[in-house]
């Protein structure tokens, strides 16, 4: 089942034109259309599996966020950037909050919970799919990790909420957002990492581009769209920090799309590293770390 917008989820417009078509490289290899709103240039897939339709879009074994085996050469690099990657994430933490109360939003397998848990943090976790809640709740125990945001206590209030490559996948914006800003503390902070579309990398590769993951992604954000997202729900980006690995391991998987599944290591390493260096100027790097906080 599909369901299609008739306006624009950041501005409600309903001045709609067709931008591109993206296929699905990982799973079903099915076509789906870009959507580009003309008043804000928001860029989403449209039409779109419905909510309950969703499900069968992340059913593979490749799917690395949802499980924990390095069954590919992609899932294992992914595996080694990732332990690399938490302690990274806790320091960038750290520079905004000391401690706290930590809700992680498609928190996958329980890694940056289990990360936030060992230096002292309270860590409650937000997972749907069922076997990567199965891993994080073996980590973190059954009282810290829950399968819809329907389940959070709306009482209770988060110095840290983030969301790691997880606002692109979710169907309701609006609601997910406004529920976002009632449990944020005042000075708390909000982590949302997404891919952008105006990197290099993306103009590189194009329509083979592994970061448009149509329809897993529902909506495919850059710089300004971010900015405008935040002003709706009377947020503030009080910082924005590159994900500089981000960029290679998109490029292997493009790279693979783009041949057939042959990976040229050589032009994804090429790629990825033109990406990061033309983003110094622009700031335009592959995902991007938006930091929030309530006006």
């Amino acid at each position: 089942m599909f369901e299609r917008l008739d306006h624009c989820p950041i501005c409600g417009s309903h001045s709609l034109q067709n931008d591109r078509i993206i296929k699905d490289h990982s799973i079903s290899h099915e076509e789906f259309a870009l959507t580009k709103c003309r008043q804000c240039e928001f860029l989403f897939t449209n039409p779109r599996p419905t909510p309950d339709g969703l499900s069968r879009y992340y059913e593979s074994e490749e799917y690395i966020s949802h499980q924990n085996k390095s069954n590919t050469l992609i899932n294992w690099i992914y595996s080694i950037a990732r332990k690399f990657t938490l302690s990274w994430k806790f320091k960038l933490i750290s520079k905004h909050l000391r401690t706290g109360k930590a809700l992680d939003i498609g928190c996958g397998t329980g890694h940056f919970l289990a990360k936030l848990k060992s230096k002292g943090w309270t860590v409650q976790g937000i997972e749907p799919d069922s076997g990567a809640r199965a891993i994080a709740t073996e980590q973190l125990g059954y009282e810290n990790i829950v399968d819809s945001f329907d389940m959070i206590n709306s009482k209770n209030e988060y110095d840290l909420i983030s969301l790691w490559h997880v606002l692109e996948h979710i169907p309701d914006l609006d609601d997910y957002l406004t529920r976002i800003k009632i449990l944020i503390k005042k000075n708390g902070r909000i982590f949302i990492a997404v891919p952008n579309h105006d990197s290099f990398d993306a103009a590189h590769y194009k329509d083979y581009w592994a970061a448009y993951d149509v329809p897993r992604h529902l909506y495919h954000f850059n710089q300004n769209s971010m900015k405008k997202l935040a002003q709706k729900f009377g947020l503030k980006i009080v910082d924005t920090i590159p994900m500089k690995l981000d960029a290679y391991y998109v490029s292997f998987l493009s790279e693979k799309y783009k041949n057939n599944g042959f990976i040229n290591y050589f032009n994804s390493i090429l790629t990825a590293y033109k990406s990061n260096s033309y983003a110094k100027n622009n700031g335009n790097y592959s995902s991007l770390i938006f930091v929030m906080k309530v006006k």
